[in-house]
């Protein structure tokens, strides 16, 4: 995904606007994208300087609530298919982000330490299968760390980094913490794309424009791996102007449980582009627009990418998103996005499953498509706070949203306060909701 404002070739760059420098954190010549305002891009943090820092280390704070209202207000409080929101006609602490990052510049060594709670930190490693291969709680031992790992810089290029743990993707373009969107519930393509990898990169900065990445992973979005090769991939993200970003990436991979022949290749492109900026008018100060687009299947192991048959089923993923934003005032306090997407994904295999009984099966060939759309407004009153409203609606060709029963038991409780033994999960093919929602980041 795209690089962090605080994310520089040692994750040491604590500033990315141009010109503005401070004694302790001045930024040398040819710092990878220093050279420019990347503040108001999609998936990037607005915040032009990290308020908790010292020489070696820099802290970081998240607290991410919402009030989801979905129009079906299934009786057990449960949404499906989305990684943003879990729970339903209630209050609900999605994200809670805590940790450092610590650079010693002489010797290189680097580190990061991300911790997170919330319905997120059970939602998101509840897709990944492989602590089920083996012995030892996979997700309850990583479930709470959105980012650990140490490495090295070196002062080669305009810089090398080399780094070993688990690290967030930006395959989807949106960013993991909500803070640095524009939008708060992703569309289809960020959902159904990696969060997080684990395993080891090198980032590689050839130009203070241009950065190279490279993944050697246990497998997509996965603690563990699922058969016995790793997933590899490559990322570029090239900043020809300050008006400008696309980001490329590339994965393949063997992500089959139990079916080592069936290989998986996906790539995302997206681009990013400000075309209108005023920031000293009262009405409309600035205007961007992001664009992205995945192709990607699966091939080998009982079914082909494109053009199957009822014997070799086809398997792919083909999916798009569009967002505008603008920008009012001279302070840029209010800004409003719309968007939306599109997604066909025959066989499922990224397809979040909704959770319960009698929920959508994953065999080769089954059918999946859909399409959501947004509209929101948001205040951001200084650059530690955003507040919001936002209004979606997602449809499916299959049923897959939670309906009225919800997805859990008649009365909506797990036991014993319910019942869930041989309750069929309520599933419907539309889903409206309004989302309030409030982040607050230092």
């Amino acid at each position: 995904m795209l690089l962090l404002p605080f994310d520089g070739p040692a994750d040491s760059l604590k500033l990315q606007t141009a010109g503005i420098t401070e004694a302790s954190h001045s930024l040398p010549e040819g710092e990878p994208f220093a050279w420019g305002d990347f503040s108001w891009v999609q998936g990037n943090n607005r915040q032009l300087k990290p308020l908790l820092t010292s020489k070696y280390v820099t802290g970081g704070f998240t607290i991410d609530g919402n009030y989801n209202c979905n129009f079906n207000h299934p009786i057990d409080h449960t949404n499906s298919g989305s990684t943003a929101t879990f729970r339903s006609d209630e209050f609900n602490l999605s994200y809670i982000e805590a940790g450092i990052e610590v650079n010693e510049p002489e010797s290189g060594a680097r580190g990061k330490l991300m911790l997170q709670f919330g319905t997120r930190s059970t939602g998101i490693p509840r897709n990944d299968v492989t602590p089920l291969r083996g012995q030892f709680q996979l997700d309850n031992a990583l479930r709470y760390v959105t980012e650990g790992y140490a490495g090295i810089h070196l002062n080669k290029m305009h810089g090398i980094n080399i780094d070993f743990g688990i690290f967030k993707s930006y395959v989807g373009l949106l960013s993991y913490n909500n803070f640095e969107n524009w939008n708060y519930q992703p569309s289809f393509t960020s959902d159904n794309t990696p969060w997080f990898f684990t395993g080891s990169r090198v980032q590689l900065f050839p130009t203070d424009r241009l950065k190279v990445e490279f993944w050697l992973i246990n497998g997509w979005q996965s603690y563990g791996m699922f058969n016995e090769l790793p997933g590899t991939g490559v990322q570029l993200q090239w900043r020809p102007t300050e008006n400008v970003s696309v980001l490329s990436s590339a994965y393949i991979g063997f992500d089959t449980p139990n079916n080592s022949e069936r290989m998986r290749l996906h790539s995302d492109n997206s681009l990013v582009m400000r075309y209108y900026k005023r920031p000293h008018v009262k009405g409309i100060s600035q205007a961007a627009f992001s664009v992205t687009a995945d192709l990607g299947f699966e091939q080998g192991g009982g079914v082909v990418a494109f053009g199957g048959d009822k014997d070799t089923p086809e398997q792919h993923f083909i999916s798009w998103m569009v967002y505008h934003r603008l920008w009012f005032g001279d302070r840029q306090q209010w800004a409003s996005t719309i968007g939306g997407g599109y997604i066909n994904n025959p066989g499922r295999y990224l397809a979040l499953l909704p959770p319960g009984n009698a929920v959508l099966t994953q065999n080769p060939g089954d059918l999946f498509e859909g399409w959501d759309a947004s509209a929101n407004v948001q205040y951001m009153p200084n650059d530690f706070m955003t507040f919001g409203i936002e209004f979606v609606t997602r449809h499916t060709s299959v049923p897959y949203f939670s309906g009225p029963d919800g997805v859990t038991s008649p009365n909506g409780w797990q036991a014993p306060i319910g019942n869930p033994d041989g309750f069929i999960a309520d599933l419907v093919q539309d889903e409206n909701r309004i989302i309030f929602s409030v982040i607050f980041r230092f």
